[in-house]
């Protein structure tokens, strides 16, 4: 498989080039590196009704059989790793260690999404009625995914949709479509044609494809303003809607951390694939007590972290991936610096090409300033002080957002008595993005709507449905 060249969608089982193209650069050298179709709303039409045709086959495949289906999409996902390690460093801009995180837990999740099965719930079972709720497939599933982890995520909704007995349309990140692209690929032979259809192209086609009479299903990935432009147009014909959308999510220190001990975990919670991490630690909360200490070790370690092409040996973090991020972030500094915050670390955009913002640390702004109240989704964190716990908790809460958070304390009594008070879906106690194909992960607010992982997020992709037998005619 050439991994080069030739970027196709797949539709129908088929390779399926388009009359128009986009550019995609590499974020770390502004380089074209590839062009990726573009589709038009005729080949959406043709994907869907390919997906439509399948749709029958495979819902009645046995459960078993589409759970060893998964099993050989991670077999072929594991022949291809390396290359598809190089290609995502290339298109997304992460360094290897990134890449390769995110490539093995995609394996992961194929062979462990495979042990769900879908529940029979008996509400009776006596003599005179058997009541019986069972799920079963909606149909085409639209897959709406993002560029910061378009591999994983992208597999976070192709797996459950398929073992759950839907046939998937796709659309990956215009910014990051090469990888999926060949993902479809590789599959074109393990899955049979039209159960899995890799489409790509820019806004309009995310468009089409929530409205599209023929999807009954959207899973969507992204900020929480296109997910509300989603949840509108998916409103026509009550779609289904999955979307986990965006955080700001909050990091408390409490006073009896080991500052030095601490610094290293808390900085990677925060600047993990350079901060584009929607559950990132991006407020973080540190007790007046140990304020100074943590934030000169912060610093300290941060110092040792090298950004730069991820492409080349011994580098930790990569660049934004892609110009428009890049200037939110510019525009969010450039107000940072204009307000009077002190820095304490970076805050200055390099001259030279691609889009790198270095590690940002902000010393204790106002709750009410942008960099606080703003997911800044690069690597830019604000640093705040409090004194005490009902206070600290009512300041991570004042927010639209409800994804993430975690509590670090050497009291686990007590950190677990805050994360119960957060109000978010996940929270982590001395550590962070510990994920887990049978955790159900969700948010709350404005963070999004539904589940993803473990039974629950099975279920988003089917409907219930309740069977009442009455075993005795009158």
């Amino acid at each position: 498989m050439d991994f080069d060249r030739d970027y196709t969608m797949t539709i129908g089982g088929q390779a399926v080039s388009a009359a128009e193209v986009q550019a995609v650069i590499n974020p770390a050298t502004e380089e074209v590196i590839a062009h990726a179709p573009a589709a038009s709303r005729a080949q959406l039409d043709d994907a869907v009704s390919a997906a439509k045709a399948a749709f029958p086959a495979w819902s009645a495949l046995s459960f078993a059989e589409r759970q060893e289906a998964l099993r050989s999409i991670g077999q072929r996902l594991n022949h291809f790793k390396e290359d598809l390690m190089r290609l995502l460093t290339r298109e997304q801009g992460k360094p290897r260690a990134g890449a390769e995180w995110e490539l093995t837990g995609a394996i992961i999740w194929c062979d462990e999404i495979a042990k769900h099965e879908l529940p029979i719930l008996v509400a009776e079972d006596s003599p005179q009625r058997l009541i019986e709720t069972r799920h079963i497939p909606i149909g085409v599933v639209g897959a709406i995914t993002p560029w910061n982890y378009p591999v994983l995520l992208a597999l976070w909704k192709i797996l459950p949709a398929l073992l759950a007995g839907n046939t998937v349309v796709v659309k990956p990140s215009p910014y990051t479509p090469l990888t999926t692209l060949k993902i479809g690929e590789m599959l074109r032979d393990v899955l049979p044609a039209g159960v899995l259809n890799i489409v790509s192209g820019g806004n309009d086609l995310g468009k089409w494809i929530t409205q599209h009479p023929d999807i009954g299903k959207i899973s969507f990935t992204g900020s929480t303003e296109t997910g509300r432009r989603i949840m509108e147009s998916a409103s026509n014909g009550l779609k289904r809607i999955t979307l986990e959308l965006g955080g700001n999510d909050a990091a408390i220190v409490l006073p009896d951390v080991d500052p030095k001990k601490v610094a290293k975990e808390l900085f990677w919670a925060a600047f993990q694939n350079s901060a584009q991490l929607c559950v990132a630690a991006k407020r973080l909360f540190i007790h007046a007590d140990v304020y100074d200490d943590v934030a000169a070790e912060l610093v300290e370690f941060a110092k040792t972290v090298k950004m730069g092409d991820g492409a080349q040996q011994g580098i930790d973090l990569g660049p934004i991936q892609n110009r428009m991020q890049f200037e939110k972030v510019k525009d969010l500094l450039e107000d940072s610096r204009q307000s009077g915050h002190n820095f304490l670390l970076g805050g200055d955009i390099p001259e030279g090409k691609g889009y790198f913002v270095p590690v940002t640390i902000v010393d204790n702004p106002p709750e009410n300033s942008r960099v606080v109240a703003e997911e800044a989704f690069g690597p830019v964190l604000p640093l705040l002080k409090f004194d005490d716990v009902d206070e600290v908790v009512a300041r991570a809460n004042d927010t639209i957002y409800g994804l993430g958070g975690s509590v670090w304390s050497s009291d686990i009594t007590t950190a677990r008595k805050i994360a119960e008070r957060l109000e978010c879906g996940t929270v982590w106690i001395n550590e962070i993005h510990a994920f887990s194909p049978h955790a159900t992960f969700a948010g709350f607010k404005q963070s999004g709507i539904g589940v993803e992982n473990a039974t629950q997020g099975l279920l988003e992709f089917t409907n219930a449905q309740t069977i009442v037998t009455k075993r005795l005619l009158p």
